[in-house]
C-alpha cells in the first residue's frame, strides 16, 4: 500500500492506496450529458503511462520517427507534451487538499479542469491535482506526477491468482436498467475492438453466436470487409474449458491488477478485455435453462423483474477506438492504416490546438 504526500510540504494527501491497472478510456468522455460513475474503486489508484494535459502539439509539428518513439503510429489530432505518469484515484481518498476557488470551471455539471489544476494542499497551498465529475466525464481525483511524492505504507497487496479473479471480481452487468449499454462495456469494448482488428489484418472475423457477438458483430460488420470469416475469435480465459475448434484469436481477460492478458494456447493471438467485462460475457447465464421443480414454501412470493435487455446495438465508441489502434504498430499495414484514415478523418482538426492561457 501506498499515500502520496505534497512534493512541497510532506502533507500526507491520500488513504492507503493499491496501484491497479491503467484503464485505457480514463481519458475518454461519453455521451452528452451523461452522469459517469467514479472510475476507481476507492483504495485504489492508476497511473497514466502517456504523457497528459498541455502544452499539446499537433501532428504535423511532430516528427513521425519521434512519434514512434512514444509509441503512435498513426496520425491524431494532437499529442500531448506534458509531465506522464498522472495519478488517478477515486475523489473520496483525497485528503488535505482543498479547491482553488477561481479554477472551477466546467461545462455544466460540475468541474472539467479546463483552467488548470484546481486542487492544493490544504497545508502549503502548492497546486497538486485536478478534480474532475462534470457530466459525461469519469468522477476522478488526478494528482500532478511532479508535485506529489509516493510514500509506502503497509505491505502490498497481493496480485490474485487467475481463479481468485473469477471468484472475487464482480461481473459489469451490460445493460442499465432503463434499457442503454452500461458505458464501461462499450468503453472496454472498443478498446478490445481495435485490438482485434490489429489481430485480424484487416480479414474478416466470425464469432460466435451469443452474448460475444451482440457486443463485438454489429461493430465487427462495418470495420471489417463482408465476406466468409477468414479469421475465428473465442472467449478464452480461466475457468472456460478450451474452444473446440482452436480459434485464430482468443478474446481473454486483463488482469486488473497487473494489466497482463491471460496467455491463450500457443499460436492463439490474445486480445485483451477488461476483467469485469470479460467475467460478464463469460459467466452471463445466471438463469435455469429449465423450470425448477417444486413450489415455494408458503408464505414465500417472488415477482422478480426479466433482466433489463438492450434497445440498440452496442456503439463503437470511435474516439476510444481509435485512440487504442494508433497506438497499436499494426495499424502501419496498409489495409488497416486505411480504415484507421477512414474512421479518423472527422476528428483531425486541422486549426490549431487551442492552449490554455
Amino acid at each position: 500500500m501506498e499515500v502520496f504526500t505534497c512534493a512541497g510540504c510532506d502533507a500526507v494527501l491520500t488513504a492507503p492506496l493499491s496501484r491497479v491497472a491503467w484503464i485505457a478510456y480514463a481519458h475518454h468522455s461519453y455521451g452528452n450529458g451523461y452522469a459517469l460513475p467514479v472510475l476507481l474503486d476507492s483504495g485504489t489508484y492508476a497511473v497514466d503511462p502517456e504523457p497528459s494535459g498541455p502544452p499539446w502539439r499537433r501532428w504535423n509539428e511532430i516528427d513521425p520517427a519521434e512519434a514512434e518513439a512514444r509509441g503512435v503510429f498513426a496520425p491524431v489530432y494532437a499529442l500531448s507534451c506534458g509531465a506522464p505518469g498522472a495519478i488517478a484515484m477515486a475523489p473520496g481518498d483525497a485528503h488535505g487538499t482543498v479547491l482553488i476557488p477561481d479554477r472551477t470551471g466546467g461545462c455544466c455539471c460540475g468541474l472539467d479542469g479546463r483552467d488548470g489544476p484546481n486542487l492544493a494542499c490544504a497545508r502549503c497551498g502548492q497546486e497538486v491535482g485536478t478534480r474532475i465529475d462534470d457530466c459525461s466525464l469519469w468522477q476522478a481525483t488526478w494528482l500532478a506526477p511532479n508535485a506529489v511524492r509516493r510514500v509506502a505504507d503497509g505491505p502490498a497487496r497481493p496480485v490474485m491468482t487467475w481463479s481468485a479473479v473469477v471468484e472475487r471480481v464482480h461481473g459489469s452487468p451490460p445493460v442499465d436498467a432503463d434499457g442503454t449499454w452500461n458505458p464501461r462495456w462499450e468503453l472496454a469494448v472498443s478498446v478490445a475492438l481495435a485490438h482485434l482488428v490489429a489481430a485480424s489484418g484487416g480479414a474478416p472475423v466470425g464469432v460466435p453466436d451469443g452474448p460475444l457477438a451482440a457486443a463485438f458483430r454489429p461493430s465487427l460488420d462495418i470495420l471489417l470487409p463482408p465476406g466468409p470469416p477468414a479469421l475465428r475469435a473465442a472467449l478464452a480465459g480461466p475457468g472456460l474449458p478450451v474452444p473446440d475448434p482452436v480459434p485464430d484469436i482468443a478474446i481473454v481477460p486483463r488482469h486488473p491488477q497487473t494489466g497482463e492478458p491471460w496467455a491463450p494456447p500457443p499460436g492463439v493471438t490474445a486480445v485483451p478485455l477488461d476483467a469485469e467485462v470479460w467475467l460478464g460475457l463469460a459467466f452471463h447465464d445466471d438463469h435455469l435453462p429449465v423450470p425448477a421443480r417444486g413450489r415455494l414454501p408458503d408464505g414465500v412470493e417472488r415477482d422478480d423483474p426479466l433482466p433489463p435487455r438492450p434497445w440498440r446495438s452496442l456503439w463503437l465508441v470511435d474516439q476510444v477506438f481509435l485512440h487504442t489502434l494508433s497506438r497499436l504498430p499494426a495499424v502501419r499495414a496498409p489495409r488497416l492504416r486505411a480504415l484507421y484514415d477512414r474512421k479518423s478523418a472527422p476528428y483531425l482538426w486541422h486549426g490549431p490546438v487551442p492552449q490554455p492561457e
